[in-house]
């Protein structure tokens, strides 16, 4: 690996352990400015406070949640959007460029892929062009990776979540983000696929518990993840600053859920 994107990629990931706290907040290119995305300086803060190692947002964001003060945090700029107003949601149109990303102080860039949509042949081709420019630059990019289609009736199979995850790091992703397949030992299979990439779980629907979450990050590092990448679960939290610290202690110094959920009491 290069010496430019070394450097970046332990700006984002626990260079001790090679896994990452990611939290996204691109949500409001998507379905609007929702709970938890109003005040950004403020959730950018509580999530930095928590031990988060990077946020993940649109261009225009940064100028919206930089705030001066507080602990540092990774900055990673995402490149391709859709709205939830649109006939075709699934299909994500680039946005942004990786030259974008470096004139904003960016330690990464992200793209999102959603297999199986009509529109699949050009959003492959965005990721390898994207994947092609960022190399150059030194700048890792992580793919989040989805089968969303009219031939997929299962985004969760074991072997579909594989075939995700395999085909960003086919396409030169440095990080690879899917859904988690609801067991350590199917997810296993999935990271054994993706050679050596690191491979991070979404949080998917805000779940129910506190549990709920810590105990699928638990699970999904105990089958070879290397962290997550979760947007709502934390920043719609009615404490994302706690939410995050628990996870901090699974992720990074390997609690128990129990002794995580102890932050709670």
């Amino acid at each position: 690996m290069q010496l430019g994107k070394a450097v970046r990629m332990e700006r984002i990931m626990n260079r001790n352990n090679g896994r990452t706290i990611v939290v996204p907040i691109d949500h409001g290119v998507t379905v609007g400015p929702i709970y938890g995305l109003v005040d950004l300086r403020k959730t950018v803060n509580q999530v930095a406070e928590g031990g988060a190692n990077a946020m993940l947002m649109h261009k225009g964001i940064p100028r919206c949640s930089h705030r001066n003060y507080g602990p540092d945090i990774g900055l990673i700029i995402h490149l391709s959007a859709s709205t939830s107003l649109s006939p075709y949601p699934n299909a994500k149109t680039l946005v942004a460029t990786v030259e974008d990303a470096l004139s904003l102080g960016a330690d990464a860039v992200s793209l999102h892929i959603n297999l199986g949509d009509e529109t699949e042949p050009r959003m492959l081709a965005d990721l390898g062009a994207v994947c092609s420019e960022a190399n150059k630059w030194g700048m890792p990019v992580l793919a989040m990776m989805y089968a969303r289609g009219p031939k997929v009736t299962d985004e969760y199979d074991p072997a579909v979540v594989a075939h995700c995850a395999r085909v960003g790091v086919e396409l030169g992703a440095d990080i690879v983000k899917v859904n988690y397949t609801g067991d350590p030992d199917s997810f296993r299979n999935v990271v054994n696929g993706a050679c050596g990439v690191p491979v991070v779980i979404a949080g998917g629907p805000k779940l129910e518990s506190d549990r709920d979450i810590v105990q699928m990050v638990h699970d999904s590092i105990q089958a070879g993840g290397s962290g997550l990448s979760v947007g709502r679960n934390i920043f719609q939290h009615a404490d994302p600053s706690r939410i995050v610290k628990a996870l901090h202690k699974v992720v990074h110094e390997d609690w128990s859920v129990d002794a995580a959920m102890e932050l709670f009491d």
